[in-house]
């Protein structure tokens, strides 16, 4: 039985990584370092017949689809469903900026980080619920195939959760580094394997 591998990848690094702060939906871009991660998933790939790409339609997740789309003869696919958690009022700042001007909702969301959202945000909850029915369409329109997502930290942990079982809770229980590269078979009979996690 022929699985269908999901090769999902985060973005390369962003401007602003030195400091810890939620980019959230904003169309930040990438570094030096960044881009050439991009680069680095067209070499990745090039030797590999890829059946689909897909890709948050923010330009950090774009420009690694627009680079292995180059070597395939699939065009990427761009979703404004598989961008990362929409964090409200807190978009672009830094954690220790939000600490000191939010300090009990920002103790709420780390006492109960599933259901807490920011102030005109979604909960991780609400992020999840959007982004499951994506994959399964992904999925199902290409089983057996080789399937190319181009995501954010926060999605790909959701997806990663959701392959093994796990619930929401263990978010950060899953690290995902900028430019990494996950593999996940999913079976007909509704099983899915983490091949590579955060390579």
């Amino acid at each position: 039985m022929k699985a269908t591998r999901l090769h999902l990848l985060r973005h390369g690094q962003v401007e602003g990584f030195e400091e810890k702060r939620y980019n959230g939906q904003g169309d930040v871009r990438l570094t030096d370092l960044g881009r050439q991660q991009s680069a680095a998933f067209a070499g990745r790939f090039q030797h590999q017949k890829i059946n689909a790409i897909y890709s948050s339609d923010l330009y950090r997740c774009r420009v690694a689809a627009d680079q292995i789309a180059l070597l395939q003869e699939a065009q990427p696919e761009y979703r404004e469903d598989l961008r990362e958690l929409h964090i409200g009022d807190w978009q672009g700042q830094t954690w220790q900026q939000l600490q000191q001007e939010y300090p009990d909702l920002w103790q709420a969301r780390l006492d109960d980080i599933v259901n807490v959202s920011p102030p005109s945000g979604e909960s991780l909850l609400q992020m999840a619920q959007r982004v499951r029915p994506v994959v399964q369409q992904i999925l199902s329109s290409h089983v057996g195939g080789d399937i190319v997502l181009v995501a954010h930290g926060g999605v790909n942990r959701v997806i990663l959760l959701d392959a093994i079982g796990a619930p929401l809770e263990r978010l950060f229980h899953i690290e995902q580094d900028f430019g990494c590269h996950n593999i996940i078979d999913f079976f007909t009979d509704g099983i899915a394997v983490v091949k590579t996690l955060n390579g």
